[in-house]
């Protein structure tokens, strides 16, 4: 049989690469409408279907780990013990992966007690001993030892599994220096961090492939160690005994008893409805093309139904405007392209009846007045389009709907990034889009008129699936909040370039202090900034206990190395420390300094969908990761100035705003007390848990109660609560003992919250915000707890979120309703920061605390500081 004319046999490490792929892709932009995540679905098939379209194997099959229980860990029960938990993302993800490959009649083969690996060293030997040539696909470096002049490794790139590395016997003997069969022979000198296999102490690669080279063979190494001179003989001497253990272990076995054979895994066809299910359950619309083209079958007739004919839009001029206007009773959809910060075309629909116009000053004569009224308008990401308008002098009235918003809140864990989204989830359409990278597009997008067409229809199924409290949070919160961000965002604040410049120049010559300072401790230089380089100096050359286990080694993160300080203190880890904190200042104002614009001032994007609970963020700049804590960060505000023309500036912000929700909701009346006797609540609290008066409770105290009060509304454990104080876990537990002992309707009303939650399967915020929590009812029990943790907080920290937007944008409306200039600049957290025009502080002030004191009729007072100064840290109160 000729090359070419042999069969060829492709067997895929199936649980590896789909774990690749769940870190290759972002996991919040993969979750179905039921909030089931798919990113590692969605990339393992989609180098599943370019690997088949690219190899076109004859016989295919993937195999899978049962457990990470094998007989391997029956030896050596350490075996992979180290390996971090998995994701509660990625799970549940495996079983679907494996009802997608049935559909695609795809074999897959698993079998208790052995790995995956063995499957396929098993299915290789078979495969190459019966004439195939053989593609092993995995991501596991133990099947290095697989190759030969049969089989080929496909092997993952650090990028993920878009890209696969080819490995024949040429390409192994170059990049390790070995045959492959011998590669197994340097992980078991080496050791692998990844399968918790240690190695011979100071013994790397490098040493390895010298001492395979020099002796031949590993067993004629280990025969021979008395030979090995130096510390690295006697630490292979010491270690024999891990060597044969690593190489009993990482040897793959390749006669494993399996009920199907090469000639068994003959490509078949695909069951093309049963893709089509499986694929909508997932939502992988545009997948399911490229599994049908890969394998060679007919797209079914109904795909073809996914793009719709639109209605032409009709070209119509300014004196056009109003009669058309005139007939359009109701709703009417707006559409407006936006370019360089102005209208460049403005597109309405009707029903099915659309047109469109070119903005210029005739138009815009013609449809100010129209613009401006109370006719109801929805709009699909309303925000960028308001604030071309009000640019243009135009402002918008009568937002009624944005398909945007409604979307996010139906679903707020997978906020919908485009309308093309929306089209394809609610509509079960394409959206026709013009390819951005092509100078011609061969495709046209659709037009003003025709987005506003879609965005009609949309806003129509979303109508139908949000209930009628979240309806009410998008009309009475959500939309009167995007009108006050967008002119606060056309605003800006005005920023010091000269302040901000000075304190960079003066912490980049800090930390290249710092830096040197540490190099002669350690006595080399390294990049302060690479995990990798920091792992060799702290758990190498110093010997520091070793932290938690991530993918690239021992964590270097700041909380990891806080542990290692507090127990083993070292001079190195303290100027590390130091190092960070200066140089993510400095990194904090070099954005700023960039974002600074023509007018000297910073306008940030607010982002009302980026979060589940309804918090507002911030980004081009991020304003709301600015730190306080110390008087070197709060230098950065100082940074942010009153600007021309206006006196001074107001902040104001909720004193425990959180607390003074759990008090409300939990209806316990000694938080109640506490509040509205207008003692300092931490220290009252105190009192109560420890059994001393007011007067008696100490720092130390009320930093414990604190902790508790504030780690409760996150679901705290008592083992959290013991690390974030550094106290004994026995103590932590007695303390929310006692806490309890004297807050109990707190615990009743957190363990009712989840009850409640669970029945329905979501939250509720007091306004009626929801966030839906479909693990509750999971049978996992680890993604079970981290829902009901989540649950938790859910409806506190979303109604904060709810009482800030509704002061917010009363606030604004206020300013305008009452001809002031003063203006709202900045909301960051629970403050906000104001402008206020000459003459113009009484009031102003007065608005600011009646609208966010009022913003909600609590059992306890919403307690608002108010701070006057020329820049904010000035005005900090």
């Amino acid at each position: 049989m000729t090359d070419s004319a042999k069969p060829t046999l492709m067997v895929v490490d199936g649980h590896s690469l789909a774990y690749r792929a769940f870190f290759a892709l972002p996991v919040e932009n993969f979750t179905t409408k039921d909030n089931q995540h798919t990113n590692a679905i969605y990339g393992f098939l989609s180098m599943f279907v370019n690997l088949i379209k690219a190899e076109q194997p004859t016989h295919l099959a993937v195999a899978f780990d049962t457990s990470r229980h094998s007989f391997r860990t029956d030896e050596y029960p350490e075996y992979k013990a180290t390996r971090s938990e998995t994701p509660n993302e990625f799970r549940g993800q495996i079983p679907l992966l494996q009802d997608c490959l049935a559909a695609m009649s795809v074999p897959v083969l698993t079998k208790e007690g052995i790995e995956a690996d063995d499957i396929l060293a098993t299915l290789a030997a078979q495969g190459s001993a019966q004439g195939y040539d053989v593609l092993v696909v995995s991501g596991d470096r133990d099947t290095i030892q697989l190759v030969n002049d049969e089989v080929t490794l496909l092997y993952p790139s650090v990028q993920g599994v878009s890209q696969l590395k080819r490995y024949d016997p040429i390409a192994v003997q170059e990049r390790y220096g070995v045959r492959p069969e011998q590669y197994p022979d340097i992980a078991a000198l080496v050791g692998e961090t990844s399968d918790n296999l240690p190695g011979v102490p100071k013994v790397g690669e490098k040493t390895a492939v010298k001492w395979l080279t020099q002796f031949g063979t590993l067993d004629e190494l280990l025969e021979r160690s008395g030979e090995i001179k130096g510390v690295v003989g006697g630490n292979l001497r010491d270690h024999i005994d891990d060597v044969r253990r690593n190489r009993r272990l990482n040897r793959l076995l390749q006669d494993v008893e399996l009920p199907l054979g090469p000639a068994d895994l003959a490509v078949r066809p695909i069951d093309a409805q049963g893709v089509r299910d499986i694929f909508a359950r997932l939502e992988f619309r545009t997948l399911l093309p490229r599994v049908f083209e890969a394998t060679g079958e007919d797209a079914p007739a109904e795909d073809a139904a996914a793009t719709v004919a639109l209605p032409d839009a009709a070209e119509i001029g300014a004196a056009d405007v109003a009669a058309w206007l005139a007939k359009a009773t109701g709703e009417v959809a707006v559409e407006i392209t936006v370019a360089a910060g102005l209208p460049q075309r403005i597109g309405l629909a009707h029903g099915d009846d659309l047109v469109e116009l070119t903005w210029d000053p005739a138009a815009q004569a013609a449809i100010a007045d129209w613009l401006s009224s109370d006719a109801p308008k929805i709009l699909h990401d309303a925000k960028p389009q308001v604030k071309a308008l009000h640019t243009a002098g135009v402002r918008l009235n009568g937002l009624a709907y944005d398909s945007n918003l409604a979307g996010w809140l139906l679903r707020p864990s997978y906020p919908d990034k485009s309308l093309a989204d929306l089209v394809d989830r609610y509509l079960g359409e394409k959206l026709p889009e013009a390819d951005p990278s092509q100078l011609v597009p061969e495709t046209e997008g659709a037009t003003p008129a025709q987005l506003a067409w879609f965005t009609t229809r949309v806003t129509a199924a979303l109508r139908g699936e949000v209930p009628e409290s979240v309806d009410r949070v998008l009309r009475e919160i959500e939309l009167p909040t995007l009108v006050a961000l967008a002119d606060m965002e056309l605003a800006g604040v005005a920023v010091s370039h000269d302040i901000l410049s000075g304190f960079s120049q003066e912490l980049g010559e800090r930390a290249n202090g710092i830096a040197e300072e540490s190099y002669s401790v350690i006595g080399r230089e390294v990049n302060l900034g690479s995990p990798k380089q920091l792992q060799e100096v702290l758990f190498e050359e110093l010997d520091l206990p070793k932290t938690r286990k991530t993918k690239t080694g021992y964590s270097t993160d700041a909380a990891s190395l806080a542990d290692i300080q507090e127990k083993n203190p070292h001079p190195f880890l303290e100027l590390l420390s130091q190092h960070r904190e200066a140089t993510k200042l400095r990194q904090i104002i070099e954005s700023l300094d960039t974002a600074i614009r023509p007018d000297h001032r910073v306008h940030t994007t607010y982002v009302q969908t980026g979060s589940q609970t309804g918090r507002l963020s911030s980004t081009d700049p991020n304003l709301q990761n600015i730190p306080v804590r110390t008087e070197e960060s709060r230098r950065i505000r100082s940074a942010f100035q009153v600007g021309e023309g206006y006196e001074t500036l107001l902040t104001a912000d909720y004193s425990q705003i959180e607390m003074r929700i759990m008090a409300h909701l939990s209806g316990d009346e000694g938080l109640i007390e506490a509040f509205n006797s207008g003692e300092d609540l931490h220290r009252f609290v105190g009192a109560r848990v420890f059994g001393v008066e007011p007067s008696e409770v100490t720092s130390a105290m009320r930093t414990k109660v604190k902790a508790m009060s504030y780690g409760l509304v996150y679901g705290l454990s008592a083992f959290g609560l013991s690390k974030q104080l550094r106290i004994e876990q026995s103590e932590a537990k007695h303390l929310m003992v006692e806490y309890f002992a004297r807050f109990g309707a707190v615990r009743d009303y957190l363990r009712a919250s989840v009850i409640a939650a669970r029945e329905v399967g979501y939250t509720e915020t007091i306004f009626g915000r929801r966030r839906p929590f479909p693990d509750l009812a999971s049978p996992n029990r680890v993604l079970r707890e981290n829902a009901e943790r989540a649950a938790l907080n859910a409806p506190i920290q979303g109604s904060a979120a709810d009482i800030m937007k509704i002061a917010l944008f009363r606030i604004h409306e206020d300013l305008l309703a009452q001809g002031l200039t003063s203006r709202v600049l900045l909301q960051i957290h629970d403050e906000l920061v104001v402008e206020v025009a000459p003459g113009e502080w009484d009031a102003t002030e007065r608005i600011v605390r009646d609208r966010m004191g009022g913003a909600a009729d609590l059992s306890v007072p919403l307690d608002v500081q108010v701070g006057q100064g020329a820049d904010w840290n000035e005005a900090a109160h």
